[in-house]
């Protein structure tokens, strides 16, 4: 079981210059102790205009930063956008190939294509094809790593023959993923012989059914590149000694970030299409029924979340690690709701009291 942090750079209201540069401060700061701790990759957003919920429009700046401040930590785009209007995937080859060598050969690539309106909208891209492209994209970006010159004429970018430099310095290239957000998503990603990164939450149900579903078609993958056969999954990370200190403070953290999450525009929402077939990011299992529940309600911590005391969490990643999952990445803290020393108390303890029952030597 390998173990990562998730960054949205989240600020909290009013959302002043101060708050934002504290935000960046502080995830470096936890980027560093992962780094001393033994964690393995941090993972960063690629967010536009989505005020409060993430303030990461350039992961790849932050991920430069997070590189040059640690040694062994892996960095890793979770995911970026791939929709021409918003990167080109030459820009992508570029950009990712320069943090690459940057890094030592450090990087994952995760892909993605926008799941709000607010993001599409704001750069006048059409949701009806962000499912194509982030399909071309997908099969263009290996080839702009590996061959000396590459020439594309596709249905929603071309570019005539260049030379596209630098060339990454892992071999073939860094490690290609796909963000999951609804059901489905796991078989595009088996389909193409690439990584299942998981951004949404999901029950162990419905994680088991994805991921017995991407272990079989992967075997008959046509692949776009190198293969990466791994599939990770999302969660939340509170861990105190008092079960109930770490239910009330990371509570309070999972509720806001559950909160922050419901008032985006997702593009379901106002722009009926099948290529976005989910509403409000919500997984299979996991949708509320409650009539009077609401997104900013307190509620118990779900069952596999990694909030509360050591024994507790090392219980719900041991379902997780059962049913096949290879990694879990940690939102540690959203719009600054838990005070930054109890962030990093919260990693330490993790480290030194959860991590040890998944070593290699366990197994």
């Amino acid at each position: 079981m390998k173990f990562g942090i998730f960054f949205e750079l989240s600020v909290p209201q009013p959302l002043t210059r101060a708050d934002e540069t504290q935000a960046y401060q502080d995830a470096l700061e936890q980027a560093r102790l992962a780094d001393e701790l033994g964690f393995g990759t941090a993972w960063a957003v690629e967010h536009h205009f989505l005020q409060e919920y993430s303030h990461c429009s350039a992961p790849e700046v932050f991920l430069t930063a997070v590189a040059m401040s640690t040694t062994r930590l892996r960095v890793a785009h979770g995911g970026v956008v791939c929709v021409p209007q918003i990167n080109h995937p030459i820009r992508v080859a570029e950009r990712a190939a320069a943090l690459d060598i940057l890094s030592g050969g450090r990087l994952d690539v995760g892909t993605a294509r926008a799941a709000t309106f607010t993001e599409l909208g704001g750069f006048l891209a059409d949701p009806d094809s962000t499912k194509m492209s982030w399909d071309e994209f997908v099969h263009v970006l290996p080839r702009l790593w590996t061959e000396e010159r590459v020439a594309y004429q596709g249905t929603t970018f071309s570019f005539p023959e260049r030379p596209v430099v630098p060339k990454p310095t892992q071999q073939p290239h860094p490690p290609l993923w796909v963000t999951v957000t609804s059901p489905g998503t796991e078989r595009d990603a088996a389909d193409r012989g690439i990584g299942c990164l998981g951004v949404a939450a999901a029950s162990f149900r419905e994680q088991e059914r994805r991921t017995t579903e991407y272990r079989k078609r992967i075997q008959q993958c046509e692949p776009v590149g190198h293969v990466n056969d791994q599939i990770t999954t999302q969660n939340y990370l509170f861990c105190h000694e008092d079960d109930a200190t770490a239910g009330r403070v990371g509570g309070a953290m999972f509720t806001q970030f559950g909160l922050l999450n419901s008032h985006l525009l997702w593009a379901r929402e106002v722009y009926p299409t099948r290529a976005y077939q989910s509403l409000g990011n919500l997984a299979a299992g996991v949708v509320a029924t409650a009539r009077d529940d609401s997104p900013g309600q307190r509620r118990p911590v779900p069952d596999g979340v990694a909030i509360g005391a050591p024994d507790r969490i090392v219980e719900a990643i041991k379902i997780w690690e059962s049913i096949g999952v290879d990694g879990i990445n940690f939102v540690l803290n959203t719009a600054n709701v838990i005070p930054q020393e109890q962030v990093l108390d919260s990693m330490r303890l993790f480290a030194r009291e959860v991590m040890p029952h998944f070593t290699e030597e366990k197994h």
